[in-house]
């Protein structure tokens, strides 16, 4: 699914069609290989970081010995999330990362004290998902686009946007997926771009390290727009 902005004069050029789009005619999607989740070969997926000796984790019982709205950090949402029905808890979750595994995890292990809490356990489901649970995750997302509040991308400039998301599913079979929440609106379009470029290079089992990665901080930046 691509945002579409209103098209403005191709004489205000978008500074990402200089260094870029030039080059996106010499991506031949009929030169890359069809991507597979094959069993013979190791999915390495992001690492969950070493924590120190001793250091709780967000499941660990102390820690969902808290009950909300006793840590000041607690936003309201995060009480009305803490209080669903399971089945609505995880319709929601679906929205922040469309793993069913991951959903069901964070919506089990239910009530979190607060913010931080209920992103440690985002982490470390996100660790854990299997290649079955990331190939899930990557079918459900929508292709990246610019923010849809530009009202200023040229036409052109989406269509070097269309051109690279077709070359980067035709290599690894899913809609290139990235995490913008440290970008500015107005660099997310260069940024796509950017990261399609670069991640052509990659084999599909770096891709898939690579995207499971983007997804976690996606599915983070989700959960804090969900619960405030």
């Amino acid at each position: 699914m691509l945002t579409t902005c209103p098209p403005l004069s191709p004489s205000r050029p978008h500074p990402a069609l200089r260094s870029i789009a030039d080059d996106l005619p010499a991506l031949d999607a009929s030169q890359f290989q069809e991507p597979t989740l094959s069993s013979e070969v190791p999915v390495g997926l992001p690492k969950r970081p070493a924590a120190p000796p001793g250091t709780p984790t967000a499941l660990t019982p102390r820690s969902r010995a808290r009950l909300p709205g006793q840590h000041p950090l607690a936003p309201a949402g995060l009480e009305l999330l803490n209080r669903m029905d399971q089945d609505a808890a995880v319709a929601a979750l679906l929205n922040c990362c469309g793993s069913r595994h991951w959903a069901e995890r964070l919506a089990a292990h239910r009530p979190y004290p607060d913010l931080d809490v209920l992103l440690a356990a985002c982490d470390e489901a996100s660790y854990d998902l299997s290649p079955a649970d990331l190939h899930e995750a990557l079918a459900r997302e929508p292709a990246a686009g610019p923010d849809r509040a530009l009202t200023d991308v040229p036409t052109s400039a989406l269509t070097a946007l269309a051109a690279a998301h077709a070359a980067y599913e035709s290599r690894f079979g899913h809609s290139f997926v990235i995490s913008l929440v440290t970008f500015r609106p107005a660099e997310h379009l260069d940024q796509i771009l950017i990261g399609i470029r670069a991640r052509l290079a990659h084999t599909p089992d770096t891709e898939r390290e690579v995207a499971a990665e983007e997804l976690r901080g996606l599915a983070r930046s989700r959960l804090i727009r969900l619960v405030s």
